[in-house]
């Protein structure tokens, strides 16, 4: 037995939801979307490391109906994960209008989420409870709390896996090191078709996701 089985890193994961969805969405992967978040981060671990815990970010959208009700399907199937933990946001419908043509018409904006990020991971290293943190994002707005982990708590490290088609040089840079999270690895993560509530009630996963 070596000293690596007698103390494994421990590691907390940090999903950036929106961002991972919308990498899946960029690549085409909508047979991705029914995405087991936990057994994701448990195939990107070293066999050195174990996962005590998964945050999951995101905001519940306001708009259309069908959307809404996927994704409500989908959290209520990541909420039996154990070990895991959902953190929400604000997804608001924001009113702008043409200055040439004057058409109206709304764009979405999610608010709060890398705040949340930030709060959560600074104060997980504060209390000592990781000993990396796994953040799977690939948004730059996120630099600050890395570089303020890596400056105030230099013995941890902070991973950066970026979603297929996101990447940001300089969260790349400010991260003890980052990859890109491969086809294989979330082929290989997918929830099972059908999931049974401690309710009773079975979630399905939707048609247009296979």
């Amino acid at each position: 037995m070596t000293s690596l089985d007698i103390h494994p890193e421990r590691v907390i994961a940090y999903i950036d939801g929106f961002n991972l969805y919308f990498g899946l969405k960029t690549r085409g992967w909508r047979q991705y979307y029914w995405l087991n978040i936990q057994l994701l981060v448990q195939n990107l671990l070293k066999p050195n490391q174990r996962l005590l815990l998964t945050k999951y970010f995101t905001s519940r959208v306001a708009a259309p109906p069908d959307k809404q009700k996927r994704q409500s399907t989908f959290i209520e199937a990541i909420e039996t994960l154990k070990d895991f933990q959902i953190f929400y946001g604000k997804y608001q419908l924001n009113p702008r209008h043409c200055p040439h043509c004057d058409f109206q018409y709304e764009v979405p904006n999610e608010k709060m989420t890398y705040v949340n990020i930030a709060v959560e991971i600074i104060n997980d290293a504060y209390q000592d409870k990781f000993d990396v943190a796994l953040l799977i994002s690939g948004d730059s707005d996120l630099v600050p709390p890395v570089k303020a982990v890596r400056s105030l708590f230099p013995q941890k490290k902070v991973v950066i896996a970026f979603p297929p088609g996101r990447y940001a040089k300089d969260l790349a840079v400010s991260a003890n090191t980052s990859f890109t999270i491969g086809r294989a690895k979330i082929a290989k993560s997918i929830l099972p078709e059908e999931i049974m509530k401690k309710d009773g009630y079975l979630l399905r996963r939707p048609p247009s996701w296979k």
